[in-house]
């Protein structure tokens, strides 16, 4: 990647309880992964999480990185290409904890657990980047003109699992798309020339989609019931509507799908908990295809994604008049293109790559040639 050859990138997810890192090795054309790691952040403590992440590469005798890149989820009104993380960089992200409080102190967090290991540029690539173009119509939120001056608007997230998605298809092969990442978070957008023209999540992560954990859209006057009727304070919110919610709080216990779809057919809530996800998820595709005018390709990643046949087949059973229709055995094995070979709509299953996107534009910003990382 640079003019001296390959170099070796990290690259670094910090979760509020896990860090997820990854190794590749670039040159101005490829990717080479080296290897991965996963391990948990405990008391917060994200430099004992690296050391131990890293122990793993040390052991399989993997090189030192050259450079380190981290995913952001929020960039705020204005951070939406990747950058080199500087002091001011950092401020300006530690300023912006307001807008992703969940997520955000874990990525300062990862930056400061790099930056005390080695002297190696650092590069933040932000998940609402992505959606920084979206039409006015779709980012301004119906408020007084001084809160959109202040930043609360309509951003999206998951933008490096859509810009891999993108990549991957093709935007000429995508043509009116709607991209579903449903995972342990969970969101949709709709692309047009491969671009975002819409999507589900909004000012924060919590929006949009029923989740593992999280709410999705909520009437305003809940939280203004609880806040006066309840007793409830900014934090008892936060904790509700980001970790109390979603299928946790319908199964009344777990938020993996993996185990609700196994305790449907003898537990009514965990039944009830994935119909309640599906309902939703399949409501959203068509808001997004009617932003679109008709939709050509729905593409399904992330772990739910990517790996639930059954939640698949349930999200799209209904969308037969937009052209969906599924090819059984395709889905059930998993296949590229899951739907029927006379479908109007062509259904595909991509697995996501956010790292291998984080990579890509590390490795061209430290070789000082952005456009590379596109």
């Amino acid at each position: 990647m640079s003019p001296s050859g390959p170099i070796v990138v990290l690259c670094v997810n910090s979760g509020s309880s896990s860090l997820k890192t990854a190794l590749f090795e670039l040159d101005r054309t490829t990717e080479h992964e080296l290897g991965r790691s996963a391990h948990p952040v405990n008391a917060g403590d994200y430099r004992a999480a690296l050391d131990a992440a890293l122990a793993g590469f040390d052991d399989r005798d993997l090189p030192a990185p050259a450079a380190a890149g981290h995913r952001v989820v929020h960039g705020g009104p204005h951070h939406a290409e990747p950058v080199l993380v500087d002091d001011g960089v950092l401020m300006e992200l530690r300023e912006l904890v307001a807008f992703a409080p969940l997520h955000l102190p874990a990525a300062i967090s990862g930056i400061d657990a790099i930056g005390a290991r080695w002297d190696i540029p650092q590069v933040a690539c932000f998940d609402t980047g992505f959606h920084h173009d979206m039409p006015a119509l779709a980012q301004r939120l119906p408020l007084p003109d001084a809160l959109a001056e202040a930043g609360v608007r309509r951003y999206g997230f998951h933008g490096l699992s859509y810009e891999y998605v993108v990549g991957a298809v093709g935007a000429t092969e995508l043509g009116r798309g709607v991209i579903a990442h449903l995972g342990n978070g969970a969101s949709m957008v709709a692309v047009r020339d491969g671009r975002s023209v819409d999507t589900t999540m909004g000012f924060t992560p919590a929006g949009g989609l029923v989740m593992s954990t999280r709410s999705g859209d909520l009437d305003p006057g809940v939280p203004l019931y609880l806040l006066r009727e309840q007793g409830y304070d900014a934090d008892r919110l936060e904790r509700l509507v980001d970790r109390e919610s979603g299928l946790v709080a319908l199964s009344g216990g777990t938020s993996d799908m993996r185990t609700l779809v196994e305790r449907r057919a003898r537990d009514a809530r965990a039944a009830f908990a994935v119909d309640a996800f599906c309902y939703h998820a399949r409501q959203h595709v068509g808001v997004l295809a009617a932003t679109l005018g008709g939709i050509d390709t729905l593409v399904f990643t992330g772990g739910i994604g990517e790996k639930a046949a059954s939640i698949r087949a349930q999200i799209c059973q209904g969308l037969e008049h937009l052209g969906v229709v599924l090819d059984d055995a395709a889905n059930d094995a998993h296949a590229d293109v899951i739907s029927a070979p006379h479908a109007g709509c062509v259904v595909r299953v991509v697995a996501t790559d956010e790292d291998r996107v984080i990579a890509r534009h590390t490795g061209a910003l430290v070789a000082g040639d952005p456009g590379r990382g596109c």
